[in-house]
């Protein structure tokens, strides 16, 4: 395995990547159980699959996914209904879309093999997360302050466990990074770093920086009562073997690879709703990036 493809599993299994949510919004809709549950498939519906995993979807409307998909559904002219999984949002393309019981999934990479993937409709990154009083205006990798860190919280299987080995801090850092496992990721069942946790440490004071998923910590930064900084990583990052080390994704949302009408349509409406979409991702805190695809 890559590590381009390594960054990217990881990212697709431990970070963002999914979102998915199965209830009613302002569209008055009923949400639908998983399986079992009828399912609408009417024309002027447009069916969302859903997992909870805040802050991308959240039963009851507060992701910002569940917003975007309301912005493209009118523009559609479409009501969207929210299928809701119980399960983690990594089974939703094998046990729900395949399965015909929804029809898109919100924010996959658009490199996603198992889907249809539309056009990105915007392009997500790793940041840097750090005190405002501390000033330290940190955006690479490769900058010498790091080196001098007590702590620098990270993610496990991210770009910033790599970039941590190729600086020669792993080591140092395990024994902390270990200390912060208390964390089952609703998006998974694997053990994770909680985003809030990382976060918290920064304010704290435990940890000098963290490196971490826009999307996954922008609302944490933006409501923290410590005044805390993101700034994008430099997306030039390569590991001790010269491979490449993606911080930056390109986001999109997927249907079933038959689906090519489907998708078609979602691309026009993306389109007509990118200021919408671009206004609720500026509202998150998330730093827009131009997709590269």
């Amino acid at each position: 395995m890559t590590v381009s493809s390594l960054a990217s599993r990881a990212r697709r299994l431990c970070l963002p990547v999914l979102s998915g949510a199965a209830f009613c919004l302002s569209s008055g809709l009923v949400s639908a159980a998983p399986a079992a549950a009828p399912v609408t498939t009417g024309g002027d519906i447009l069916r969302v699959c859903a997992a909870n995993q805040p802050p991308y979807s959240i039963k009851g409307g507060g992701g910002f996914e569940n917003k975007i998909a309301l912005a493209v559904a009118d523009a559609m002219g479409r009501q969207v209904q929210f299928i809701w999984s119980s399960r983690p949002a990594i089974y939703l393309v094998q046990e729900y879309l395949n399965k015909n019981l929804c029809d898109v999934i919100i924010g996959l990479d658009t490199s996603d093999p198992r889907v249809l993937a539309t056009k990105p409709y915007y392009r997500a990154g790793y940041v840097f997360v750090t005190r405002n009083a501390d000033h330290l205006d940190l955006h690479s990798w490769g900058d010498p302050r790091l080196l001098k860190f007590d702590h620098i919280a990270v993610g496990f299987y991210t770009p910033g466990e790599e970039m941590l080995k190729k600086i020669g801090k792993y080591d140092d850092d395990f024994n902390y990074e270990k200390s912060l496992v208390n964390f089952r990721s609703a998006r998974n069942e694997y053990i994770q770093v909680d985003p809030a946790r990382m976060v918290g440490e920064v304010a704290s004071g435990n940890a000098q920086i963290a490196a971490a998923f826009a999307p996954e910590v922008a609302r944490l930064v933006r409501e923290s009562s410590v005044p805390l900084t993101m700034t994008p990583v430099d997306d030039d990052t390569v590991n001790a073997d010269g491979q490449k080390v993606p911080q930056t994704f390109d986001q999109s949302m997927g249907v079933r690879k038959d689906d090519a009408a489907l998708g078609a349509q979602l691309n026009a409406a993306l389109v007509k709703a990118a200021p919408d979409i671009d206004a609720i991702l500026k509202d998150e805190g998330i730093p827009l990036l131009k997709p590269h695809s």
